[in-house]
């Protein structure tokens, strides 16, 4: 298993806390209660690394991307040109993905 934070990760712990919760207010059982709130806890705060992590990668390559196209047009590379704006984009969409 990744060490690496995952939203899909995150909501599952998550979700799971919310069921151990429940099962514990349906029982009484304070441990299950604690248990599940722990896990919920544990889950939004995986998510929102992740999220900062899809972030930042997204800035990176949106930042990266606009040095290649810079490049590319000041050596007349369209091919460069053309690369940066592709890589410009996916960090546009990266980003957008993960805004807080």
């Amino acid at each position: 298993m990744s060490s690496d934070p995952s939203k899909t990760s995150g909501n599952v712990k998550n979700t799971v806390g919310k069921v151990e919760e429940a099962i514990g207010n349906l029982t009484g059982l304070e441990s299950l209660q604690t248990s599940g709130k722990k896990r919920q806890a544990e889950g939004d705060v995986e998510y929102k690394q992740a999220q900062a992590q899809g972030y930042v990668e997204g800035t990176t390559d949106r930042v990266s991307g606009t040095i290649e196209n810079v490049k590319g047009s000041l050596t007349g590379d369209t091919s460069q040109e053309i690369s940066g704006d592709v890589r410009k984009e996916k960090g546009k969409v990266q980003q957008d993905a993960n805004k807080p």
